[in-house]
């Protein structure tokens, strides 16, 4: 079903890429744009002036919705004026002429187009005219696509991503003074060794238009071009390794040779966001494109570069772009520049694989034998031993259910930050936890939720292992009794109630533990068997755990959530905390029951 996309925008038929522009300019004093604005739309450095520039200028734009690119890389050593057109519509020849006449001096103009027909039109155009009027101008068409298998007829290869590379190369071969026909000869080359393929997960929307439902669910398009056209194809969504995989054969296809490129090449890498994807996973992208450069195709990666350089609106997905490299190219990419979107930390050698650094060791070291699990466990470890299973796997057994209630209230990742610690406790206990001393085991419990829980919960559990852990050890001249695990419990609320800022009633896991360890000394006052005391409280756990519902949440995200919103579901933290309890109560009282 079609629908109009949402926009932050004003009227999408005037003012987009007028707004866009005096936003930009605002933004980075070192860029302006001309008088004539807003019908002539040009980007241009503040600090150059026709007149008396002295350096070769480089000029490049299309239509816009592409941002950064290309206003956002002028600046010193990259581009010296941008020419934008309106959403995905190549700019009139005017404002290419107007750019052009407000920065090229006596050493010329080199003009970096895109390979679109009304790029082509508009910008050779622009070309001729400023040639009669006695400026010395130079021409570069850049058609880096590689999604499309030859031939393609007149129209040629499409310029994407690998375009802004070329920008980089001819604007610090500009800025180092060289000639008009070396610096377009360097643009050229560059041109020659770059190869793009693009992924799109969903199709861009354009200001004021209906969203295209082209692209339908579990679907990606592959070779996409950046103007919302239909791709080369339309795949099932795969995993990002097969995704990569398949850009990079694209790109490297020695049967296509559309770049020159061969085995034991240097490369520069560039993983580019299409608009609307997280840098998460274009960083993902990255690590896993890297590796397949150097095993799969034995390429030496010299720089990556990865971010949003040429987008397509609000399209998810992104393109890969591999060059050929060679140190005078490096050079050109690392010089210095002032254009606001190049990324500033890229410059400078790479080693050829990165070696992880290594983990400090820790002050607190421990011997061999407290660091592995006994031979044969006494009773205690046995006891033991099925509870941190029990518990462990209730909260797996949880994980669906947790994530739901936390989608509601929280940021959705309760039950999976959970699972995580627990099965790393299940693995860890297999092989490290010395069941028959139960303080050490505790604090290994503790080592292991450190290790694998993100988030909040996993430092207050990580907390609550360290004081029962500290309390236990504190008693270990003798057997641990049900009242000293009271004691530990109660230590355990206390950090967390402490370091966390939460109390009873503020609807997080302490609603769960603290009417828990209220019974469990009540019970074991009365004289209970332990087994019954742990059972009785645990019931309690659940009680707690389940009147969160008519609670305010006062401490993490659900702190922010409505109170309506809040009355449907539980806390899930409380009702995790009450299910690890219960299972292990009850655990403890069938071992007890059987011995």
């Amino acid at each position: 079903m079609a629908f109009h996309g949402k926009k932050l925008i004003n009227n999408p038929n005037a003012d987009v890429v007028t707004e866009f522009i005096e936003g930009l300019v605002e933004t980075y004093p070192g860029l302006q744009y001309l008088d004539g604005f807003p019908e002539v739309k040009v980007v241009i450095r503040a600090d150059v002036s026709g007149s008396t520039y002295d350096k070769v200028a480089v000029i490049s734009g299309g239509g816009s919705g592409h941002e950064p690119a290309h206003a956002g890389f002028v600046g010193e050593g990259m581009l010296t004026a941008s020419i934008c057109g309106d959403v995905f519509a190549s700019p009139p020849v005017d404002s290419i002429l107007a750019g052009i006449r407000a920065v090229t001096g006596p050493m010329g103009c080199l003009l970096i187009v895109m390979n679109y027909t009304g790029d082509r039109l508009n910008f050779g155009l622009a070309a001729e005219q400023a040639r009669s009027e006695g400026y010395k101008i130079e021409t570069l068409i850049v058609g880096d696509d590689c999604a499309l298998p030859p031939p393609r007829g007149i129209a040629g290869r499409r310029g994407l991503a690998g375009t802004i590379l070329v920008n980089k190369v001819a604007g610090a071969a500009a800025a180092a003074g060289l000639s008009l026909a070396d610096v377009a000869s360097e643009a050229k080359r560059a041109s020659e060794v770059v190869g793009t393929m693009g992924v799109a997960l969903s199709v861009c929307t354009l200001p004021g238009q209906v969203t295209s439902d082209r692209l339908g669910p579990g679907k990606i398009e592959l070779g996409l071009g950046i103007h919302g056209e239909p791709g080369a194809a339309v795949a099932d969504l795969q995993p990002v390794d097969v995704v990569v995989s398949h850009a990079l054969k694209e790109i490297l296809s020695p049967e296509t040779n559309y770049v020159p490129i061969t085995r034991g090449n240097r490369v520069v890498l560039m993983i580019n966001g299409l608009g609307a994807t997280p840098v998460m996973e274009l960083m993902i992208a990255a690590g896993k494109t890297v590796p397949k450069l150097q095993l799969d195709f034995g390429l030496a990666v010299e720089r990556v570069y990865t971010g949003s350089f040429m987008t397509s609106l609000d399209m998810a997905g992104f393109s890969i772009s591999i060059m050929k490299a060679d140190q005078t190219l490096l050079q050109r990419l690392d010089a210095t520049t002032k254009a606001p979107h190049w990324p500033v930390g890229s410059a400078g050698n790479r080693p050829p694989a990165k070696i992880p650094v290594p983990l400090p060791p820790s002050r607190l070291t421990k011997s061999e034998e407290s660091l592995s699990r006994p031979l044969q466990l006494n009773e205690q470890g046995r006891i033991l031993e099925a509870a941190i299973e029990a518990a462990a796997n209730a909260v797996i057994d949880m994980r669906d259910c947790l994530n739901d209630w936390d989608s509601k209230v929280g940021d959705g990742d309760c039950g999976s930050t959970m699972y995580r610690g627990a099965t790393a406790i299940l693995d860890d206990m297999k092989k490290y936890y010395p069941l028959n001393d139960a303080a050490e085991t505790v604090n290994e419990i503790g080592s292991s939720i450190r290790r694998t829980m993100g988030g909040t919960s996993g430092v207050l559990y990580n907390i609550f292992c360290k004081a029962a852990y500290a309390q236990l050890k504190a008693n270990s001249d003798s057997a641990v009794t049900a009242n000293k695990w009271a004691e530990a419990l109660e230590a355990a609320i206390a950090a967390v109630s402490k370091y966390g800022g939460a109390s009873g009633g503020c609807r997080t896991l302490l609603d769960a533990l603290i009417p828990a360890l209220a019974v469990l000394k009540e019970r074991l006052a009365a004289a209970d068997d332990s087994s019954t005391a742990f059972v009785l409280s645990s019931e309690a756990a659940l009680a707690g755990a389940e009147s969160t519902k008519d609670m305010q949440a006062q401490a993490g995200r659900s702190s922010y959530v409505s109170a309506g919103v809040l009355a449907t579901v539980p806390d899930p933290g409380a009702m995790a905390a009450a299910a690890w309890y219960r299972a292990a109560a009850l655990a403890v009282m069938d071992k007890y029951q059987a011995s």
